[in-house]
């Protein structure tokens, strides 16, 4: 890169720098949150927070729509409650916030927890206990069954390394909870939300995954089975970006879920779980951002098109304000995905370069600059997020256009990433010593070779996973899609069939 080049990028220091440093910045200069007093937690600031907001509106459509109902539950979990399911404690364990008094008193000068709790309390890493405790009352008969809800709420778990949205201590999300009368109804409504998440993905995030089911080493505690969906970021790491879990009748064993059949049997209800957090803001980050800062899909942005006045020290001032908001009265009439185009006319007092570096940091997706030249000749200058250059265009020709340009826009965005994740997947890497050899620190003469994902052969002997743990790599899920071949287990070397995707990951 040129020294030109370089001073046009507005992060410091760029993706092939410093990844998880040009990350932080990002987050800092699209002023998407902050950390917060309390460590390990987080402030999400307006423009972080209307991206989750749409992504929690799309999907809690879509969870009502496929027949599920929203409810509460607590945020404290009895202990007692949580011991009934051994995996599943013993899987959250190191990570539970730990409630033994319930108020403070003040003694010399300095406040201190008294009163303690006859029955200590969780704050909630998740809700299995309470919602299968809550089952047990509810369910009575398969005339009950299938029981099918969501829930919004924070969860707590204990992170030793928080990373702003990615892994903090407090997150955000949705668990959905469903009890059905028979084994193959529950594992088709797992998978059902699983493909509710892949659209999710791709619809609106413009996100490329890779969906498959979790081994055993990376599967939920008390799960038969653990659905995901994966992408890759640009530093060719992967996130996990949901989860949907088979529970089989393993929670309604531990909380006593059980129903009286049609046949007048008795039978325990097999049960799902599923969710997507905050995490999803990150994943979007890491995959779009460039050294200019956030891209946002427009479906998830706060405001699909900034308007900058380009005022003068001149008497039209007036006339480019009202031409502004005249232009943004027009774009609001225009649809986008169904709803009404999103805008904001910034009009603070700024020049207007600045407002336009702001909003390329923020990732904005479309920017219109309207100045006293445009007035005679009713145009204005639209610049795309993913595109410095800019495009003379007459504002009639914009309003009939927005909804191409934001769709073309997302389009670009998924393109870019599918063809990124595409590239980075090795299928050509067939033994442990290979593999060791492709996930050691980057080689600096040929930083192509190093990191990406490694489809690969595995013997799927649980054990072997534990093999990889010096290397920090995870098996991230055996993809849906299999090859079918026969080769060769890539930890043990022994005969395997089954496709496995190893990477790194946050």
């Amino acid at each position: 890169m040129s020294q030109a080049e370089e001073q046009r990028c507005a992060i410091s220091p760029r993706r092939d720098q410093d990844f998880p440093e040009w990350y932080q910045q990002v987050i800092k200069a699209a002023d998407l949150a902050e950390h917060s007093p309390v460590r390990g937690c987080m402030t999400i600031k307006p423009w972080g927070w209307a991206i989750w907001e749409e992504i929690r509106n799309w999907l809690d459509a879509r969870i009502k729509a496929t027949g599920h109902e929203n409810a509460y539950f607590p945020l404290f979990v009895p202990l007692s409650l949580l011991e009934k399911e051994a995996d599943h404690v013993e899987g959250f364990a190191k990570e539970c916030a730990v409630i033994t008094h319930h108020k403070l008193e003040s003694r010399e000068g300095k406040l201190v927890p008294v009163g303690e709790l006859e029955e200590t309390l969780i704050v909630r890493p998740t809700s299995e206990a309470l919602i299968g405790e809550a089952f047990s009352r509810w369910i009575h008969s398969w005339r009950d069954l299938p029981v099918k809800l969501n829930q919004w709420a924070n969860v707590v778990r204990w992170e030793m390394r928080p990373r702003l949205f990615l892994r903090t201590m407090e997150f955000l999300w949705q668990e959905g909870h469903t009890a059905h009368a028979t084994e193959q109804e529950a594992w088709e409504e797992s998978k059902m939300m699983l493909g509710e998440y892949g659209k999710l993905m791709k619809d609106l995030l413009a996100i490329p995954v890779i969906a498959g089911k979790k081994s055993p080493g990376e599967r939920f505690p008390g799960a038969d089975e653990t659905l995901t969906l994966e992408c890759m970021t640009q530093d060719r790491k992967a996130i996990q970006c949901c989860t949907s879990h088979y529970l089989g009748q393993n929670f309604s064993r531990a909380f006593q879920v059980t129903f009286n059949t049609a046949d007048g049997g008795t039978e325990h209800a097999y049960t799902t779980s599923w969710g997507v957090t905050t995490r999803l803001v990150g994943a979007m980050t890491m995959v779009h951002g460039d050294d200019n800062g956030l891209c946002v899909p427009p479906k998830v942005a706060q405001y699909h098109v900034v308007i900058i006045p380009v005022l003068t020290q001149s008497e039209k001032n007036e006339d480019v304000l009202r031409a502004c908001r005249a232009l943004k009265e027009q774009l609001e009439e225009q649809l986008f995905d169904g709803k009404p185009v999103r805008v904001y006319v910034d009009d603070k007092d700024m020049r207007a370069g600045e407002k336009g570096w702001a909003w390329i940091k923020k990732g904005a997706p479309l920017r219109v600059e309207i100045g006293p030249r445009d007035l005679d000749s009713n145009s204005c200058v639209v610049a795309k997020r993913d595109d410095l250059s800019k495009e003379k265009m007459g504002v009639e020709t914009l309003v009939g256009h927005v909804d191409s340009l934001l769709t073309s826009y997302h389009d670009r965005l998924f393109a870019r990433a599918k063809a990124f994740l595409d590239a980075h997947v090795r299928t050509d890497i067939a033994t442990l010593d290979e593999m060791k050899a492709f996930f050691t620190p980057k080689n600096e003469e040929k930083p192509e070779i190093h990191g990406g994902f490694v489809r690969a052969k595995w013997c799927e002997d649980r054990a072997t996973e534990d093999l990889l743990k010096e290397l920090k790599v995870t098996i991230r899920c055996l993809p849906f899609e299999q090859s079918g071949t026969k080769g060769s287990c890539i930890i043990t070397g022994r005969p395997a069939t089954c496709d496995a995707i190893f990477a790194k990951a946050y």
